[in-house]
């Protein structure tokens, strides 16, 4: 099977025939005098620091930050039918575009790898925000994917203090066990119980186990550091959350998915998978109410 570079898919979604704006001319030309206006208030700006919590935007200032945004949407702005944008640039791990629509405005949240975007690609997101056009969704894809080396790498993990020692389970010891057993020792993780603060009782869900990308930090629950939870369901969530180190987890419509099929796979490989869904099932009211 042929495949199709994002070149080429960029190229032949480039020659396809659009509608030609009314009044060219003249809405170009008010389009640009705002565009430049914008860009002049933005660029005069006596403030020039770092826009606090997003100072990891590649290292761009709050000048910067604002010239590109208003630049986008702008560009953005020409593509739309349907309402107008209003633009929002990240520095995200893991959500590479999401878009909310109210009163008439398109928010769209993207990346900076979106800053520069060619206009096959703002074509693609307005399409996309006004039809979802599938079509739209699978560029968009190819896009991010081909700028994935402007994701900014993960930090250093943090110092944490690691619990491990429970009263009942030891998580050290069944992670050591599994690591050797189903990875060959490769998982670089950390283990810790979560923090053992006042159990909130009544509550409608709960988050059993973690895994924290950037740190490599796996955080179980402490509900489960009980004398009447089996211990091969607490190896079955450590191990749950230690797949995280060794499957991928691809951006499908801007956001990251964690539990692809081939994750499930092996999932399902735990020795005692069975055993262990059917505990859950009949035994996470008692988890709840703890």
């Amino acid at each position: 099977m042929m495949q199709t570079s994002l070149h080429d898919a960029v190229a032949r979604l480039d020659l396809m025939p659009t509608k030609a704006p009314k009044a060219v001319s003249a809405a170009s030309a008010a389009l640009k005098q705002a565009h430049e206006e914008e860009i002049r208030k933005a660029r005069s700006s006596s403030q020039t620091r770092r826009v606090r919590g997003q100072a990891a935007l590649d290292g761009w200032t709050r000048e910067e930050i604002e010239t590109r945004r208003i630049d986008l949407q702008h560009r953005l702005a020409a593509y739309l039918v349907t309402g107008r944008p209003r633009v929002i640039l990240t520095d995200n791990l893991r959500t590479m575009l999401s878009i909310k629509k109210g009163q008439g405005v398109y928010t769209f949240r993207v990346h900076r790898m979106f800053a520069a975007a060619p206009p096959v690609i703002l074509r693609a997101l307005a399409r996309y925000a006004e039809r979802h056009d599938a079509d739209a969704a699978t560029l968009l894809r190819a896009f991010i994917d081909g700028h994935e080396h402007l994701i900014r790498s993960p930090r250093a993990p943090r110092t944490v203090d690691l619990d491990v020692e429970g009263a009942h389970h030891n998580l050290q010891e069944i992670f050591d066990s599994l690591n050797q057993r189903y990875f060959e020792d490769r998982i670089e993780a950390r283990i810790t119980w979560g923090p053992r603060s006042k159990r909130k009782r009544g509550r409608s869900s709960i988050k059993l186990g973690s895994y924290a990308v950037e740190d490599k930090l796996i955080r179980i629950h402490p509900v489960l550091d009980a004398a009447d939870v089996p211990g091969f369901f607490v190896e079955w969530i450590v191990y749950h959350e230690m797949l995280h180190e060794v499957h991928d987890m691809p951006i499908v419509d801007g956001r990251r998915m964690y539990h692809t099929r081939e994750f499930r796979r092996a999932e399902a490989c735990y020795e005692n998978y069975v055993e262990s869904v059917l505990w859950e099932r009949t035994h996470l009211h008692k988890l709840l109410d703890r």
